[in-house]
């Protein structure tokens, strides 16, 4: 028998970067357990044809082009999801810039890349917090998963930009848990390790990929699909009490 406190049917969940890598396979796996997702992307026509394929397989999607750095567009954004659907029950903040970054030295990344992924992945996120917040209020709850990486476990070079904006993530969601309790918000992080995303296939040298998978307990690449189940729990009536904490999905390499 299914348990209801693992059902997602109905629930409106908007997932930034949702047309593309990790985001796309969230999507699709939110859709396919009857969720209504609103796809947040900078690439409106990933956004339009992912929505289109979502449709045709009998799912709601609502393909929103938004640039999550402007705040205006991270506004328009909120309220095309709450005029689709009249609510939003849960963010997903996985929207970064990451697969586009050269793997370099942390002396040769210039000022505007570094604030460029600041302001993707860290101001992002504030953003796109803020602009849900007043709806999930008036809910009386909500959930929001902010998605950091296995990197900040590691230290794993040669991202300095990257890696310290995951950590951020962090202090974010523990601050905001914080703030956000009163209001019957959760906010947890989930971190995942090196995945075998469209985009880190297509960004990563072979030797690098056969790599990924050394010191791990699971010995065997990890790819998008193992990330699904803990997302659905974070998302669920199965963590109405859990909040301020990182669930972290890398087959056993970095233990806590």
């Amino acid at each position: 028998m299914n348990s209801p406190l693992f059902d997602l049917q109905g629930r409106v969940i908007v997932v930034t970067g949702g047309a593309k890598g990790l985001g796309k396979t969230y999507s699709r796996a939110l859709t396919g357990l009857g969720a209504k997702v609103t796809i947040a992307d900078v690439d409106g026509a990933e956004c339009d044809a992912l929505a289109a394929e979502i449709g045709k397989s009998g799912g709601e999607a609502l393909a929103a082009a938004t640039d999550v750095t402007r705040a205006a567009a991270v506004q328009r954004m909120a309220e095309a999801t709450i005029a689709r659907w009249g609510r939003i029950d849960a963010l997903v903040n996985n929207a970064a810039l990451m697969s586009v970054l050269p793997r370099r030295a942390w002396h040769q990344i210039d000022e505007d890349e570094w604030d460029r992924v600041m302001a993707v992945n860290l101001k992002g996120v504030f953003l796109c917090c803020r602009a849900v917040y007043p709806q999930m209020k008036r809910q009386g709850g909500g959930k929001i998963v902010n998605v950091s990486s296995g990197r900040i476990f590691e230290g794993t070079p040669f991202r300095l930009h990257y890696t310290t904006s995951k950590a951020g993530i962090i202090g974010l969601t523990r601050a905001l848990a914080r703030e956000l309790g009163p209001d019957n918000i959760a906010v947890n992080t989930l971190s995942p390790g090196f995945t075998l995303s469209e985009t880190q296939l297509g960004s990563s040298d072979p030797a690098y990929l056969a790599a990924a998978s050394e010191g791990r307990a699971f010995k065997r690449p990890q790819v998008p699909d193992d990330l699904v189940g803990a997302l659905i729990f974070l998302l669920s009536d199965a963590t109405n009490f859990m909040t301020g904490q990182t669930v972290h999905v890398d087959g056993g390499r970095s233990m806590h």
